[in-house]
């Protein structure tokens, strides 16, 4: 390499030293200002502005409340445990499904983290719990109640029309429950679903849910026995005299603000309430798939016929 070749190629380097210090010098000038002083607006024509949060007031309605309409499911652990709980083994599953029994951790919906039973209420609860599956109801495929029924591992849809009742539907078990829109009454007899009367407060669907029983259960070794309407996997349960208040408010068009207040006073020292948001299911081809599960519940609850011996003949 000559003489010129060399200056030509220190001077080169030197350019391309100079060029990135002035492109630092240009972005750190540039972040100082966007730091200090705001940026300009572009105009609307070349970036338009980013639309604020769309209000549940400003969103589709029929009859001139929110459209509640869709598919829906929530996307946490109640089902197996409204409490707080860490995961746990599936005493009963764990010696052929192994981890897939296991019981989910959570964080619980129940505000103030404890239902506040009473001492005998929570004797039954224990002893629900030490047993559990044998007399939950979800594995015998028996109706979930409310307000089990919202937050299953199911989806569930809402059909609403611009006047009348309403009708929630439930993929688990085909279950069902009509919302008689009106005062709330006074059922004629105890349901597995209960009773539900419903009412708009401004733009919040208000449910009021009575009288649910299962009655007379049968569980499985041909054990009957008064059950009651279990709210998660874990033997936490409400009576047939307990109110179930739930509250549906949209906070989004694809989001349902949810609650429920539960009060009984001959099982808790006070009325409690569990809270969660419900998601829409977004799929376009989103339905409720058919789960009923009758037949995957035989072997649960006759299979102890498999080990009777016929009477001699």
């Amino acid at each position: 390499m000559n003489k010129n070749e060399r200056e030509d190629l220190s001077r080169m380097k030197q350019y391309l030293k100079l060029a990135a210090a002035a492109a630092l010098i240009v972005a750190g000038a540039g972040m100082t200002q966007a730091q200090t002083a705001p940026a300009k607006k572009k105009p609307v024509a070349a970036a338009p502005a980013k639309k604020a949060p769309v209000a549940a007031s400003s969103l589709t309605r029929l009859g001139g409340k929110p459209n509640l309409n869709g598919i829906w499911q929530v996307i946490n652990e109640a089902n197996f445990n409204v409490e707080p709980h860490d995961s746990s083994t599936s005493i009963a599953g764990e010696r052929y499904l192994g981890a897939i029994a296991a019981n989910h951790g959570g964080l619980g919906v129940v505000e103030g983290g404890v239902i506040p039973y009473k001492p005998e209420a929570l004797k039954q609860r224990d002893a629900y719990r030490a047993s559990a599956p044998k007399y939950d109801p979800e594995a015998a495929c028996y109706l979930p109640g409310i307000p089990r029924a919202g937050y299953m591992d199911h989806p569930f849809q809402i059909i609403q029309g611009d006047t009348g009742n309403m009708l929630f539907a439930y993929e688990y078990a085909a279950a069902n429950r009509a919302i008689y829109m009106g005062p709330v009454g006074v059922p004629a007899i105890d349901t597995w679903m209960g009773t539900s009367y419903g009412q708009w407060e401004g733009d919040t669907l208000k449910v009021v849910t009575l009288s649910q029983s299962p009655g007379e259960y049968k569980a499985p070794g041909g054990e009957m026995m008064q059950n009651h309407t279990w709210l998660d996997r874990s033997g936490n349960f409400v009576g047939p005299h307990t109110t179930v208040t739930e509250r549906f408010k949209l906070v989004g068009k694809d989001h349902i603000a949810y609650e429920a207040t539960i009060d009984d006073p001959d099982l808790y020292t006070k009325s409690w309430k569990i809270s969660m948001t419900l998601y829409r299911r977004m799929e376009p081809n989103a339905e409720l798939m058919d789960f009923r599960c009758v037949p995957y519940s035989e072997e649960f609850l006759y299979g102890d016929l498999h080990e009777t011996p016929s009477p001699a003949k």
